[in-house]
């Protein structure tokens, strides 16, 4: 028989006791709804005019007596955390459920904690937020590299002998022969400022400038290519559906796009950069038909014959590989140096 009771007394201590109310969890071994005096069906409106009169009736600073305070005071914070737990709607159906399910004891504190320590604010919202901040930084981005570009090849003198000629030309500059002092003499005389912007104007007009530092397109934040992406996708797939029908099942001849596809293809860059390449090399690709895998494959061959035969005849080639040659960064001398 005492065998028995030492058995539910250990029993009664490490078993966890099943109950629909849970200490440290919402309004702890109370009933929220008992501590307002209102029932499970009660309004929201219902709830808040009962915690207002409770409030009102048991505030701290309506205690006549000081003994009476700390009561006062206990009863105004558990009527507090009983309103805050029902007025809102997630957490009090979380408290329903816990009434509902006691055996689901773990959950219980897994929904309490979450709802507890979890962001306020709608994941929606943040990532409006971070897509935004990102958009503005990458055009800004796109505007900054734009402007110094401009600014650079402003002071290169190629272009700004150039600008300067067409400057001269719209009559945005005095021209040096006399017909046009003449024309000019009534005219106030334009600043170096003045003179800088209409050239960087100039530059920025007749210049197509490619890479990063192109033009700043509204089209290249981030904000623009999320909603844009389902288009480009399209794109995309009718592009490669148009080729296989085209190229692969009625045999028509490459034109000249489909050619600089490929070789941007095999040499993998994009046509931007294709593009950026110097006039007599673009020219040597197309005299080579590199579009043509066997071409390429012989092309990129010479081109690293001559690499090689340039690096042996570079002296800081040389020097580097004697360096590495006597050992290299991790080398250990005994000079006297």
């Amino acid at each position: 028989m005492n065998l028995y009771i030492y058995l539910i007394f250990f029993l009664s201590l490490f078993v966890i006791n099943v109950d629909s109310l849970i200490n440290g969890l919402y309004c702890g071994s109370e009933n929220c709804y008992d501590l307002l005096n209102v029932t499970r069906t009660a309004s929201r409106q219902e709830i808040a005019k009962a915690y207002r009169a409770l409030a009102r009736k048991y505030h701290p600073d309506m205690a006549k007596v000081a003994s009476d305070k700390q009561l006062y005071t206990e009863k105004f914070r558990a009527f507090a955390n009983a309103y805050e737990i029902l007025k809102d709607e997630e957490t009090r159906t979380d408290y329903d459920r816990m009434l509902d399910n006691p055996d689901e004891y773990y959950s219980h504190y897994y929904r309490y904690y979450r709802h507890r320590y979890a962001p306020k604010v709608d994941v929606r919202i943040v990532l409006f937020i971070l897509i935004s901040v990102i958009s503005a930084i990458q055009y800004y981005s796109q505007h900054s590299n734009y402007y110094t570009a401009v600014n650079y090849l402003v002071t290169v003198p190629k272009y700004r002998i150039q600008a300067q000629e067409i400057a001269r030309q719209q009559g945005l500059l005095g021209n040096n022969n006399g017909e046009s002092a003449k024309k000019n003499r009534g005219r106030k005389a334009i600043s170096k400022q003045e003179e800088e912007a209409i050239l960087k104007r100039i530059v920025e007009q007749n210049l197509d400038i490619k890479g990063g530092y192109k033009k700043p397109s509204i089209t290249r934040v981030l904000w623009l290519q999320l909603i844009l992406f389902p288009y480009y996708i399209f794109l995309s797939l009718k592009w490669h559906v148009r080729w296989f029908y085209k190229f692969h099942i009625n045999k028509h001849e490459l034109g000249d796009d489909e050619k600089i596809h490929l070789i941007c293809r095999n040499l993998k860059i994009n046509r931007e950069q294709y593009e950026a390449l110097p006039e007599k090399e673009q020219h040597q690709i197309w005299e080579r038909e590199v579009w043509i895998k066997e071409n390429f494959l012989e092309w990129k061959t010479e081109k690293e014959k001559e690499q090689k035969i340039k690096l042996s005849e570079s002296g800081r080639y040389k020097a580097y590989r004697r360096y590495i040659k006597s050992g290299g960064p991790g080398q250990i001398t005994f000079d006297g140096d």
